[in-house]
């Protein structure tokens, strides 16, 4: 059925019309807008649904270019200590899951920031996770995912002793003077705790997956590009469980699958590459990390932590092994998305790249935070995509300042820069690392500072414009996945994807006006697929 959405305040996003007040879909594409008066003299007929908006705004689909829907479901299933303002509230919460849990049985969870606790508390020590839980192996991300607390029985579930292996780029801190295990476990070693965790059953990762879609759809999202086979039992099961929700469910959520390099056999195994699929569901880049990040100091930097200066951060992968994994990539002609925070990360993976060609789908590099002037070059070419995370900012300022100095900041979280260097650049929030809400995002590019502070924004100079900053989190998130042809602006033949808003971001003086926008509706190909205050 045709549907005419009328009586709207449509920011397309297409330079040929860009604004119009009504637009038309047949069979989930747009196929003409304009006045209102003129789409209903046109097309209105007894078998034409019309759709009133009532004068709200729209823009094209909102797209999160990077996050990890399987970690959002996880909050669905385990502790979620997002927000948690101090480790006392860590400890106690801790101590209610467990009076929940059997003994012996895992207390797993995740979100812990440190930065965040107000008191100025350190984090929980692993005497302290001993007492608040005896019972129980405990397993606690830290909302980075780079870092995690355990405690004893945790330790004693790997059987750990001092000399045993640890995986490539990881570490189970010791305490200086005792040489014994402090709690907190860094990187890829958190591998050896989650092959002791029981998986969760089927029903029960699909149940919290159709929850974490269902949010998304709330904050406006209409595409997510998401990074799970390693949470959702491996590329076969990641796969199922979206293609039941997403094609046969028809959730309405579009998403694009980064594979983890881990699943590269598999891939080749079932005839997977990038593109594979249809335009609710594809497979994308091949994921890997470079590095770490900052909050615990292991993004990769090519100078010393100004904090610390001794400390250049950590590469979680040899340059060999890097090379041999898009290799191994390149020979199934898939791009490869990965994860580089410190510059010296950033140029390593820039030198292999450089030896090979680049194949149909846009290479990523994903969150870029630290550049170069020689980098920014490098990055700016048709073929590589800057996977950015606007919502870091006002999470890391004014730390983050600390550990890279006065000199190296400016060229921190430089999306200005980037744009003007002509650097593809997606917008993304690493949800659950940050919230999923992608106007906190353009919030956050906008002011480039965290909700309810009173300054003119950290480097002020790299602010983007809204417009600039919705251009991220809609046609240029359709980039990395080669759909610009497809979605991203309202345009006739394009997929009619909408994100409906309670105000208009485009007229206001004051940014912080987008903390309190709502989202009216949230249309994926033409459909309604969920409504402000209303079941759909």
């Amino acid at each position: 059925m045709k549907k005419i959405y009328t009586n709207g305040n449509f920011y397309t996003f297409d330079s040929t019309k860009p604004n119009v007040q009504a637009a038309v879909v047949d069979n989930g594409r747009f196929i003409d807008m304009g006045t209102t008066d003129d789409m209903l003299l046109h097309w209105e007929s007894p078998n034409v649904e019309i759709i009133n908006l009532g004068g709200k705004t729209v823009t094209p689909g909102l797209i999160d270019s990077h996050l990890h829907l399987s970690q959002i479901a996880s909050n669905f299933l385990n502790l979620d200590l997002t927000g948690v303002a101090s480790k006392q509230n860590v400890l106690e919460q801790v101590q209610t899951r467990a009076t929940k849990l059997q003994p012996g049985e895992w207390l797993v969870g995740s979100g812990w920031d440190e930065n965040v606790f107000t008191d100025g508390s350190a984090i929980p020590t692993i005497r302290e996770l001993n007492q608040a839980a005896p019972d129980n192996p405990i397993f606690l991300s830290r909302i980075c995912m780079h870092a995690a607390l355990v405690n004893t029985k945790a330790l004693e579930m790997i059987d750990y002793h001092s000399d045993m292996a640890i995986p490539v780029g990881g570490e189970i801190v010791l305490d200086n003077n005792t040489k014994k295990p402090t709690g907190l476990v860094l990187e890829s070693a958190s591998e050896l705790f989650n092959q002791q965790i029981p998986d969760k059953s089927y029903g029960a990762l699909k149940g919290a997956m159709r929850q974490a879609i269902q949010f998304a759809l709330e904050k406006g999202l209409t595409s997510v590009h998401s990074n799970d086979p390693l949470y959702l039992g491996g590329l076969r099961q990641t796969y199922q469980i979206y293609d039941e929700l997403l094609n046969q469910e028809e959730l309405g959520l579009r998403a694009n699958l980064l594979i983890n390099h881990d699943f590269l056999d598999d891939l080749r195994d079932m005839g997977m590459y990038a593109g594979y699929g249809n335009d609710t569901l594809k497979i994308g880049a091949v994921k890997l990390f470079a590095d770490g990040a900052f909050g615990r100091r292991t993004a990769l930097l090519s100078k010393g932590y100004a904090d610390d200066p001794e400390n250049y951060g950590e590469a979680m992968y040899s340059q060999e092994a890097i090379f041999d994994i898009v290799k191994r990539s390149r020979e199934l002609s898939m791009p490869v998305a990965v994860h580089t925070i410190g510059d010296q990360a950033l140029e390593n993976v820039l030198d292999i790249l450089d030896q090979f060609p680049p194949v149909s789908y846009r290479d990523r590099l994903i969150h870029t935070q630290v550049l170069r002037e020689d980098l920014i070059k490098r990055l700016a070419q048709p073929s590589r995509i800057a996977d950015i995370q606007p919502r870091f900012l006002p999470s890391d300022f004014p730390w983050v300042a600390d550990r890279l100095g006065e000199k190296r900041i400016k060229l921190a979280y430089a999306w200005k820069t980037m744009q003007s260097a002509e650097i593809i650049c997606a917008g993304g929030s690493d949800a659950p690392v940050e919230p999923v809400d992608p106007l906190l995002g353009i919030h956050a590019a906008v002011t480039r500072k965290a909700p309810g502070e009173n300054h003119g924004g950290w480097n002020p100079k790299e602010k983007l414009t809204m417009h600039e900053a919705f251009h991220l989190f809609t046609e240029m998130g359709a980039y990395p996945t080669n759909e610009e042809t497809v979605k991203g602006t309202i345009a006739r033949g394009k997929l009619a994807d909408m994100t409906v808003y309670s105000k208009d971001p485009f007229t206001f003086e004051d940014a912080d006006e987008l903390l309190t926008t709502d989202i009216e509706m949230t249309i994926i190909g033409g459909d309604v697929k969920y409504r402000k205050n209303a079941a759909i």
